[in-house]
């Protein structure tokens, strides 16, 4: 009986991709084994963090690297550094942010639910530009002398969520930034893959980078990557870490906190409460080696396409549905299968179908952004071996009319 028989819960199957509503991807029996070799013994944290601060340093091109329990942690953490930078006494209050510069500039059209994280470090967004282009009003989104003309003595950063197509461009809104002296933090959760994109928000000139650790590179859900500027990711260290001892023992890694550049030992900061553990850690750079290893030799993208394959062959001759195959690498960052429901023969929507194979046993779960085009879309980033062939029968079933 394994853990999940214990607690009574189903397993399902993931083909809508490592959500973390659905509890992320499947670890690799080697990150998984470092999680548990990291379980067994005890280590200074600070120590930990300085270690695996300098494997993503050199992996992303910054200067400074941390490791966060999430993407959305990371932002919170990257505004309090923005806001507080290493000011103890600033640090000290958060998220009150009275006297502070506080303000945050995004562009109207890069709003989403996730800005709540950065928010919560006791910032107010600034929203700039008229997203025509999505309001089918016209063609034009934020342009840079918007974010230029919302910078003031109350600025304390820019936010940019990358995503193709964004208007403008990470380099021009970091060119207005840094002539203002204004750091630019960029969300790029779900940005991997490529994994290229490792590197390029840094070598566009962003300060701080947010990335998940539990998508894409296959590490623990719970774990996200922070790149960035040296002092900015100290300031995110001094409010993250637990400082529960005492200022004359408190001895960190000169290479993550520099203590002849504050003027005292911070009190536990806004970040305490996005606790990371050594398992955490030790999984998050394990994913991290292993994802740069198999991208560079193929094996990452060959093994979504296996899945992929594998589940186009079980829906052959299908009934009530045509099949794309998605697997261009220079078009498709992850291969993808689409199955487009035809409605009307079928007498049922694509919705109805999607809510069928997830309510069954096993229930199967696929990406529905693109249900108004009566469209189900597979990914196969969480599939695990032989569960192409259940989805198969299970969507042959209930495309049966």
């Amino acid at each position: 009986m394994d853990i999940f028989e214990r607690l009574g819960v189903d397993p399902i199957i993931n083909a809508k991709g490592p959500a973390t509503r659905l509890s992320g991807g499947i670890l690799r029996p080697e990150v998984a084994q470092a999680m548990v070799e990291a379980s067994r013994r005890c280590v200074d944290i600070a120590a930990m963090q300085a270690a695996a601060g300098s494997y993503i340093a050199e992996v992303t091109g910054a200067e400074g690297g941390y490791v966060t329990p999430g993407a959305a942690s990371g932002l919170m953490l990257s505004a309090a550094a923005c806001i507080a930078g290493h000011d103890l006494g600033a640090m000290d209050r958060l998220p009150h942010t009275r006297g502070l510069k506080n303000e945050i500039i995004v562009a109207r059209s890069q709003r989403n639910m996730y800005d709540h994280a950065v928010r919560t470090s006791g910032a107010r967004l600034v929203e700039i530009g008229i997203a025509d282009r999505y309001a089918g009003a016209g063609v034009r989104d934020a342009e840079p002398w918007e974010y230029d003309a919302a910078i003031n003595d109350r600025t304390a950063a820019i936010y940019y969520v990358a995503a193709p197509g964004n208007q403008p461009s990470l380099p021009e809104v970091v060119a207005v930034a840094h002539a203002s002296g204004i750091p630019v933090i960029v969300d790029a959760a779900g940005q991997l893959p490529p994994m290229a994109n490792l590197k390029r928000f840094i070598a566009e000139g962003a300060d701080l980078v947010c990335f998940s650790g539990g998508k894409a590179i296959g590490g623990p859900q719970a774990s996200g990557i922070l790149a960035g500027r040296r002092d900015l990711v100290m300031s995110v260290a001094m409010q993250h870490l637990d400082m529960d001892t005492a200022p004359g023992r408190w001895n960190p890694p000169a290479s993550l906190i520099d203590r002849n550049a504050i003027n005292g030992m911070p009190r536990d900061g806004i970040g305490r409460v996005c606790k990371v553990g050594k398992e955490e850690i030790a999984g998050l750079v394990t994913a991290l080696r292993l994802a740069l290893e198999e991208d560079a030799s193929g094996a990452l993208r060959a093994g979504w396409s296996h899945h992929i394959a594998r589940l186009a062959e079980g829906l052959a001759g299908l009934n009530n549905a045509t099949l794309t195959l998605r697997d261009d690498p220079e078009r498709d960052p992850v291969p993808m299968l689409a199955i487009t429901v035809d409605q009307k023969a079928l007498g049922r929507s694509a919705e109805e179908v999607l809510v069928e194979l997830e309510r069954g046993k096993p229930a199967i779960y696929m990406e529905p952004g693109e249900l108004g085009n009566a469209t189900l879309v597979a990914q196969p980033q969480c599939l695990a071996e032989g569960e192409a062939e259940i989805m198969a029968e299970r969507i042959k079933a209930a495309l049966r009319a």
